[in-house]
């Protein structure tokens, strides 16, 4: 676990100076762009795992918030780690404002490590084989006490990237691919 953890932390390092050139210190204009310090509230519903703190303050990443992160992120079936895009709680933490709501998401899936994926694939089409969820630019969420079809407008609303709303499933599923939206079960 220690070595999956200074992993973490290389990759989040990473991040910092490739923020620099990427653009990611200062964020973008429109639902990126919130001022002033950004937290993530987030339990994985399969290991209870916690994150409740501020990973963007200053107008950077928090590299030690980024890697607790990923942890709570990881692949529950596997233990794999895997830097996760930081735009994703961006998009997260848009979608919280949305809902007036400062209640933790419920972590159906983050990270999935491929041999998980393959796994989930060969079971179910509604898994894809190149899952966003490999890349750690995908996750599956829900929040207690809050209707899923008004996290599914909020995250719509947001539009960062895939919306992916699961009814009976009872999750939406939010990812910072190009914009797209469907439903399934």
């Amino acid at each position: 676990m220690q070595g999956q953890k200074l992993i973490a932390r290389r990759d989040a390092l990473r991040l910092g100076g490739g923020a620099l050139l990427a653009g990611l210190v200062t964020p973008a204009v429109g639902w990126a762009s919130t001022p002033g310090p950004r937290r993530a509230a987030l339990q994985n519903l399969h290991t209870g795992d916690r994150f409740n703190d501020v990973y963007f303050e200053n107008g950077r990443y928090l590299p030690d918030a980024l890697a607790d992160l990923n942890k709570v992120m990881r692949d529950w079936r596997t233990g794999d780690t895997h830097f996760i895009d930081p735009k994703l709680y961006d998009a997260l933490h848009a979608i919280q404002t949305r809902l007036e709501s400062n209640r933790p998401y419920g972590i159906i899936s983050g990270y999935r490590s491929p041999a998980t994926n393959a796994k989930l694939n060969s079971k179910s089409s509604g898994v894809a084989k190149k899952s966003l969820h490999m890349t750690g630019q995908a996750i599956d969420i829900r929040v207690a006490g809050v209707d899923l079809k008004h996290v599914h407008k909020a995250a719509l609303d947001v539009s960062a990237g895939g919306v992916g709303y699961y009814p009976n499933s009872n999750f939406v599923h939010v990812d910072t691919g190009r914009v797209r939206r469907w439903s399934g079960s």
